[in-house]
């Protein structure tokens, strides 16, 4: 039987050398625990790690996060790890990721198969290797220009944060919907994590890394605002990062994708991704 335990400072690689086995489907743990550790003090990025252990290695893992969200890399023991996690947090669930048989699985677990969600999905992995990362023309001549947002450009990306939340993710208009956006964007440009494409010195679209590490970045909150869409700014935007990871030494990029948003497969595809034949699984519960 393994050993169940909470994962402390001193863990750090025990947990780190468990997920390079797992590098495609882990961002989001190894991309939280190098920001803020393994220490919980509800925090951003911080959340309580459980791990099940055999012969002193990592075998399982599930973290229970500040923002409610329990991701998972439990290719067993998954039930004792999820369990373990929920209870030792004392926070409420929003939502679950982690690769997607698993996330239903965790469902269950969590007696929560039924609970109305926002998002429910199994998600296309792709991958690239940034070596073959295909430079759109506009970008490659200058016509459009990538860079890192202005401290004036922040109001603006708020209200894109949000629309993206709004759309994408299917959450609700609310308050604290701005608060997080405007906290999220600060992490973002402390970070050097987000990016604008500028036409003719206006922001026309934005992209994000929602986990950076020093060898991948996983892309995400990829917008355009529905006027400005059709005209290749996403694929630009998004090149337009990687170039700037791949100058820093950065060799891969992973993104997920719904599995019926066919523009974005296709944007994706034209600057060199491809899938990896993996799903990821995202969901988000309904709050009251």
């Amino acid at each position: 039987m393994p050993t169940i335990r909470t994962l402390q400072p001193g863990d750090e690689m025990l947990l780190e050398n468990f997920l390079l086995q797992h590098i495609d489907t882990s961002m989001f743990l190894r991309s939280n625990w190098r920001e803020a550790g393994l220490v919980d003090g509800g925090e951003m990025f911080q959340g309580t790690y459980i791990a099940a252990l055999l012969d002193n290695n990592i075998v399982a893992v599930a973290a229970h996060y500040w923002n409610g969200m329990v991701v998972v890399q439990a290719p067993v023991y998954l039930p004792e790890v999820v369990q373990t996690a929920v209870t030792q947090s004392h926070r409420a669930i929003s939502g679950i990721a982690g690769p997607a048989a698993q996330v239903e699985v965790t469902k269950q677990v969590l007696g929560l198969a039924n609970h109305p969600t926002n998002i429910d999905e199994r998600e296309l992995l792709f991958s690239l290797a940034l070596s073959d990362l295909q430079i759109p023309p506009a970008l490659a001549s200058g016509e459009v220009k990538c860079r890192l947002p202005h401290q004036e450009e922040f109001d603006l990306l708020a209200e894109w944060y949000v629309a993206y939340d709004l759309e994408t993710l299917k959450k609700s208009e609310t308050p604290d919907l701005y608060t997080t956006a405007r906290q999220e964007i600060a992490a973002h440009q402390a970070n050097a994590t987000h990016w604008v494409l500028i036409v003719e010195d206006k922001p026309v679209a934005y992209s994000t890394f929602n986990a950076r590490l020093p060898d991948i970045v996983q892309i995400g909150g990829v917008w355009t605002p529905p006027a400005l869409r059709g005209k290749g700014y996403a694929r630009s935007v998004v090149a337009g990062s990687l170039l700037e990871a791949r100058s820093q030494g950065v060799e891969r990029a992973i993104l997920f994708t719904q599995q019926t948003n066919l523009a974005a497969q296709a944007a994706y595809r034209s600057i060199g991704f491809r899938t990896t034949g993996e799903e990821f699984g995202l969901v988000l519960f309904e709050m009251p």
